[in-house]
């Protein structure tokens, strides 16, 4: 067991351990109640949660604040695609996202198809079976390398069914792949059946407070290659075959879930999520 789990992105288990944090320091109601998360984390991992004063630093506050968000938006675009009748959800570079294991009633028509990177996902069912968390039915592991192995191709392996529309959650990962990584997930996408949609994340350029989170995470291996500016990412969608795209600005985000927080968690400063539909 040991082995894949020196496998697991360093990035993803710190994401898994602020999204742990948001239970334990931070007030109610929660922007996103995610109570898998402390059941992945290794003892390295718990020790951060130990660490107060690091977790309430400006700039943790504001990671922390910025990965709650993603996944609240991007699991408020799922429940209304599932409404509007898709069934098939593809989390890209899944890590150690929760969102299957805590899944609510809504979800259960859904096939859920988690996609990331063999050793990543072997260190995450390592996890979770130490943790004794069982996979729900309606998953699938597509294990796929972005810069090696074509999404269709792995996901095509898995049993997605690329007549039918789909919705994509791809959260904290365009900045660690190339550009023709990046812009072959859209052209997949975007060539899918009308109303496929995607939840993204992407990274600003000449970003101060990106540019701390980018050498952090250089120095632990994992570099981030490609940004966007608002405007670039939303011509890259459109002529991927996006009909519609929304880019998440500050003031909304502040208005939909930072107004009135008792925690003070900080609204993000710069637009870094979006949201598109072919």
């Amino acid at each position: 067991m040991a082995e894949p789990l020196r496998e697991a992105s360093r990035t993803a288990l710190g994401v898994a351990a602020l999204r742990a944090a948001h239970l334990t320091l931070d007030a109610e109601p929660w922007i996103l109640d995610d109570p898998i998360a402390l059941r992945l984390l290794a003892p390295e991992a718990l020790s951060m949660l130990m660490d107060e004063a690091r977790l309430q630093h400006p700039v943790a506050r504001a990671l922390r604040a910025h990965v709650l968000l993603r996944s609240r938006v991007a699991e408020e675009r799922l429940e209304e695609a599932c409404a509007a009748g898709l069934r098939q959800c593809v989390i890209l570079g899944a890590g150690f996202d929760t969102f299957a294991y805590r899944q609510p009633a809504w979800a259960s028509a859904l096939q859920i198809f988690e996609v990331d990177h063999p050793g990543s996902q072997e260190a995450k069912r390592a996890r979770l079976a130490a943790a004794g968390i069982v996979s729900p039915p309606n998953l699938v592991h597509a294990p796929v390398d972005f810069e090696r192995t074509p999404l269709d191709e792995g996901l095509r392996a898995a049993g997605f069914d690329a007549s039918q529309p789909a919705f994509f959650s791809w959260l904290g990962v365009t900045m660690y792949l190339t550009l023709p990584a990046v812009r072959a997930v859209f052209r997949f996408i975007g060539a899918l059946p009308r109303s496929s949609r995607v939840v993204l994340t992407f990274a600003q350029p000449e970003d101060d407070a990106a540019s701390t989170l980018a050498t952090m995470a250089a120095s632990v291996g994992e570099p981030w290659i490609t940004r966007f500016t608002p405007q670039a990412l939303e011509a890259e969608l459109r002529h991927a075959g996006f009909s519609v795209v929304h880019i998440l600005e500050p003031e909304e985000a502040r208005r939909r879930f930072f107004e009135g927080r008792a925690d003070g968690l900080p609204a993000p400063r710069r637009a870094t999520i979006a949201y598109a539909e072919v």
